[in-house]
Formats: structure tokens, sequence, C-alpha cells
């Protein structure tokens, strides 16, 4: 009798190792952003593109004085324009 219920234990305990790892729990999913945090994030993103594409343009080595104005005229109108969006998704 001692035997079978050592048996029985081992056999039931290694059932359930083997039924876990077949199925490990499932992970919980990250929470999502708020809309501010969601918001803030585009806009950070945004300030890095136009940081970064305003350096380019500036250090163009071929591009004259009314080339950069013209292209950073733009570029201020296109980021005026992203930011209005942005501040009426919010």
């Amino acid at each position: 009798m001692k035997k079978f219920l050592i048996t029985a234990i081992l056999v039931v305990g290694f059932s359930t190792i083997a039924l876990a790892q077949r199925h490990p729990p499932r992970p919980t999913p990250p929470p999502h952003p708020s809309k501010t945090q969601l918001a803030n994030s585009k806009a950070n993103e945004l300030d890095k593109r136009y940081r970064a594409e305003k350096k380019l343009i500036m250090n163009h080595p071929v591009a004259t004085k009314k080339m950069k104005a013209d292209q950073l005229k733009a570029l201020n109108l296109r980021y005026q324009n992203e930011k209005k969006l942005l501040k009426a998704a919010k």
C-alpha cells in the first residue's frame, strides 16, 4: 500500500509538471497608454523628426541660402499643420 501511494503521488506530480510545461501561464498584456501619453509621445516624435530635417537642410553642402530658406519655410508650415492636428486629436 505504501509503494502504491508513493507511486501515485509521483505520477500525479509528474503529470502536473508535464501539463504545466505544455501550457505555460499566459503573460498579462502590457497596459495601454492613455490618450495623453500617446499624444505626448507622438509630439516628441514629431519634434525629433522636425529637428533632424532642419539640421539636414541647414547642413546641406550644395543648397543656396534661398533654397534653404524656401525649404525651411515649407518645413515650418508642415510642422505647424501637424502640431495643429495633434492638438485637435487631444
